[in-house]
């Protein structure tokens, strides 16, 4: 997590607006809303885990609880004082290969569970992928329009490891046939391949820079 510099905003009307109050009335909702689906998650995972059969699954869970709980606390902690957290923002790591299985068999249709029904390792890496895509949308959502620097920044910050979660919930979920991914045949990817190019712009328009 990058450290942001600490400014003094203004409030037209009170004047000085000290670090645990600056938040814009948008901000507020927003990452109220974040927070809530976060616990929402936690709880949802706490619950599932009982459930769980295979016992790489049962590892994914942990290791993305514990992750996303730390999480939740210094974003709890930037939010409420303004100020950055006891610790940076880490770097969640998956721990499955990054390959996925092309096609699509046949299979049984999908449909909402029966009642009596067993919780399935299906249906709980569902639940996971949910809730880390949630996550994500919802971080980005938030981060947009969120006033104080440090918030944003943990925000921001926190969204690469909801997409990681993500993936590591798809490519499990791929192994196992529960999520199947079907490809355009070969001609027309590579015609949607080859319908873009790079350009180097436009006269008087600087050039394309490498940030990095």
């Amino acid at each position: 997590m990058h450290t942001e510099p600490h400014n003094q905003p203004e409030n037209m009307q009170t004047g000085t607006v000290p670090p645990n109050m600056n938040h814009g009335g948008h901000e507020l909702f927003d990452v109220h809303e974040v927070l809530s689906a976060t616990i929402g998650a936690l709880n949802q995972m706490l619950i599932l885990r009982p459930h769980v059969k295979d016992q790489e699954l049962l590892d994914i869970l942990d290791r993305q609880y514990r992750f996303t709980l730390d999480e939740y606390n210094i974003t709890v902690e930037a939010f409420k004082t303004g100020k950055d957290p006891s610790h940076p923002t880490g770097s969640y790591q998956m721990q499955q290969e990054n390959d996925f299985i092309y096609g699509i068999k046949p299979s049984q249709p999908k449909k909402p569970m029966q009642p009596n029904e067993e919780i399935t390792d299906e249906m709980i890496s569902g639940f996971l992928l949910s809730g880390a895509k949630t996550g994500a949308t919802g971080r980005a959502a938030a981060a947009l329009e969120t006033c104080n620097p440090v918030v944003r920044r943990v925000l921001a910050d926190s969204i690469p490891n909801c997409i990681e979660m993500a993936y590591e919930l798809s490519i499990y979920q791929n192994k196992h046939q529960y999520y199947q991914v079907p490809q355009l045949g070969a001609q027309d990817m590579q015609n949607v391949l080859n319908s873009y190019a790079t350009s180097q712009g436009q006269p008087g328009m600087p050039p394309p820079t490498n940030l990095q």
